[in-house]
């Protein structure tokens, strides 16, 4: 019988969850030997399922531990009940895999398909709906209540440029002090912007005051593509057409 003891290092050749223990054999020699660690399984465990390195991955091929399947086929087919062992044959015959697709099913349901490629195809349709994805952006122009006419001009071009773009405006009337008293002039100029952008932009906000400060929130008029007749009709009367003069 011999004396095992456990050191407090790390030797080559051992993982970092397996415990390297020296074992005194009759002969005075002194060995290691490996033990799992509690984070990791021997060799001979065969208890339960092999981990699943995804909750959001299906079960593949071998990694499928229930004795029995609902088996479709690649082509969608229903082929019946099967052993698991039969099933995973049918696929491998067919050098395709075999995934388990609705696992609290009476028996599992299982679909023989090439589970790269449908990986492949699922990442290209996600990344192609992202790229369609419309981030709508907000811009802010701030005015002042008595602006002068150039400056009034060159922050309207930066609001029609933005609605071009596709942006929002957030057009905001900065009162100071006396101003205060005076809000209808910061109302004039929100009428007379959104008036003078007439059809490329709709108030999708009204002018409100709050605080020190008037907002209106203008957004981009999507315009409606104009569609050209592919025949045209000819509705003038047979009266309005000339006569082939008789010879």
């Amino acid at each position: 019988m011999c004396e095992s003891r456990a050191r407090g290092y790390s030797r080559a050749g051992f993982s970092a969850s397996v415990s390297p223990v020296g074992c005194l054999t009759s002969r005075g020699s002194f060995v290691f030997e490996e033990k799992p660690g509690p984070n990791e399984r021997g060799s001979g465990y065969d208890g339960g399922e092999l981990p699943i390195s995804s909750s959001t991955e299906p079960r593949l091929n071998e990694r499928i531990r229930t004795p029995k399947v609902r088996l479709i086929g690649i082509d969608g087919s229903q082929l019946g009940i099967f052993a698991i062992a039969d099933a995973l044959r049918i696929a491998d015959e067919q050098d395709f895999d075999l995934v388990e697709i609705a696992p609290l099913a009476d028996p599992p349901v299982c679909r023989i398909m090439d589970y790269s490629k449908f990986k492949y195809e699922q990442a290209q349709k996600e990344k192609l709906a992202r790229k369609h994805q419309t981030k709508v952006e907000i811009k802010e122009i701030k005015f002042r209540p008595k602006i002068d006419k150039h400056d009034y001009e060159t922050k309207k071009k930066h609001v029609v440029r933005f609605l071009a773009a596709g942006a929002k405006v957030k057009v905001t009337i900065m009162f100071r002090g006396r101003e205060m008293a005076h809000p209808e002039l910061g109302l004039n100029i929100l009428e007379r912007l959104a008036g003078e952008l007439g059809e490329d932009a709709i108030i999708e906000t009204q002018p409100k005051l709050e605080g020190r400060n008037m907002h209106m929130l203008l957004a981009p008029v999507k315009k409606k593509e104009v569609k050209e007749e592919a025949t045209k009709t000819d509705d003038s009367p047979a009266g309005d057409v000339p006569a082939e003069n008789e010879d």
